[in-house]
């Protein structure tokens, strides 16, 4: 109960922090969002997801980190299992959307995310290291998978990246300079999208960008679902 309490007084503060920056708030204004700390910034009593939930949560590093996204739609129908996915064939009028599997209709296909970025995320002074930028793309890509998860829409099963290709169009800079609560870091906006999938594949993409709308950075990656559990 103490850790629930502590992972909904984070959530609050995080989103606050986010309501108080102008264009963020813009984009959480809209109606019938669900929104809240990553799951994978959530403290808990095991070793997973520790790099967002303890080694990056700080100030100096990702001071606030939040996803959003429309609300699907309720489904009565359970997920499909990761053995009942087979490939589908490209949409037409015909075909018939399978619920609990990427081709239902309350499937949530976008994703995103407000990330704070602190000195601590440092390559070059002010702007963050590379591989930062990319473990970021591809933490935000599996939260499309952990979003359906949440509303039953997809099997609780393990989904890893196969590969992650990514392509940098500007610096993403960071902040230089931050107070005990993380004000004063750079906000970038990430976008995450299923394309496709095929049985127990999904390609996805991303990009983040900043303020101005202007993309720093785009990625395109395959992942997927495995057959049993970790």
């Amino acid at each position: 109960m103490a850790l629930q309490q502590a992972n909904a007084a984070a959530a609050a503060r995080q989103i606050a922090y986010f309501r108080a920056i102008p264009w963020c708030a813009s984009l959480l204004s809209q109606p019938n969002l669900v929104m809240d700390q990553s799951v994978s910034r959530r403290l808990s009593h095991t070793a997973r997801d520790t790099l967002l939930s303890r080694t990056l949560n700080s100030a100096e590093a990702i001071p606030a980190y939040i996803t959003f996204y429309p609300r699907p739609s309720p489904s009565s129908t359970p997920p499909a299992s990761a053995s009942e996915f087979q490939p589908q064939p490209h949409s037409t009028e015909s075909s018939q959307p399978l619920s609990g599997s990427p081709n239902s209709p309350n499937f949530i296909r976008e994703l995103k995310s407000f990330v704070a970025l602190g000195p601590g995320l440092n390559g070059w002074e002010g702007i963050c290291h590379g591989g930062m930028v990319v473990t970021l793309l591809d933490e935000v890509m599996g939260q499309v998978f952990a979003a359906n998860k949440a509303h039953g829409l997809l099997a609780d099963m393990p989904v890893m990246t196969g590969y992650l290709n990514t392509r940098f169009e500007k610096p993403v800079r960071t902040g230089t300079s931050l107070a005990n609560d993380g004000r004063g870091a750079s906000v970038v906006l990430i976008t995450a999208r299923l394309l496709r999938n095929e049985g127990r594949k999904y390609w996805m993409e991303g990009e983040v960008s900043n303020e101005g709308g202007c993309v720093m950075a785009r990625a395109e990656a395959l992942f997927i679902m495995l057959r049993g559990k970790l």
